[in-house]
């Protein structure tokens, strides 16, 4: 599984492709496409381009949060919040080949994600972020360090995580050293998409 997730930006539909295309034609291989409060014939019309972009560039498409969009679209899988669509109802529409992300934010979430059983956790926010209206409590490095620790302190696989909420170039080798697989990156890759290649160098 790809260390590195772009999570598109943009408040029109033009914005929102744009910003797609450049990530992809700067080495991003993994887009999670999301867009709130779109209206919906062009959040729909935005998944289908973004599906074919990502086919074109062999890059993975993730939705957020729309189940039924991910099967009618064929995406290669969705993401869903702690209020969206439920892990095994996703799973059930889907299938077992597509790819189900789960947000957490808490040890207990994290325990949840992992019982249900999602394939990655998008675990945050690390610090304030303004691409989300409602902002979970923010967890920083110690947040992350703990409920690291205590997944080990409870012998337990360490999942798939990835940092979400604010993360930046900088964090990634102290987000690796706590144990954390990898990022989901919004306003840098957007703001700055020649920056993939320095992530994906990080990474490795």
């Amino acid at each position: 599984m790809e260390k590195l997730q772009y999570i598109s930006q943009g408040f029109t539909i033009e914005d929102q492709e744009l910003n797609i295309r450049k990530a992809l034609d700067n080495g991003i291989q993994w887009v999670q496409v999301r867009w709130k409060n779109a209206p919906e014939s062009e959040f729909i019309r935005l998944c289908e381009i973004s599906k074919k972009l990502c086919s074109d560039y062999g890059a993975v498409c993730i939705i957020n949060d729309h189940v039924q969009m991910t099967k009618d679209i064929d995406a290669d899988g969705v993401h869903l919040g702690l209020k969206d669509t439920p892990i095994e109802v996703a799973r059930l529409i889907l299938g077992e080949n597509k790819i189900i992300g789960g947000t957490a934010n808490t040890i207990s979430d994290v325990l949840q994600r992992m019982n249900e059983p999602c394939d990655y956790i998008g675990l945050g926010p690390l610090r304030f972020t303004s691409t989300k209206e409602q902002l979970s409590p923010i967890l920083g490095f110690e947040g992350y360090q703990k409920i690291i620790n205590t997944l080990k302190e409870k012998s337990l696989e360490i999942p798939k995580i990835f940092a979400i909420g604010g993360v930046v170039l900088e964090d990634i080798k102290l987000l690796q050293q706590i144990g954390i697989y990898g990022a989901a990156v919004s306003g840098q890759i957007t703001s700055q998409p020649s920056v993939i290649n320095e992530f994906k160098t990080a990474m490795q």
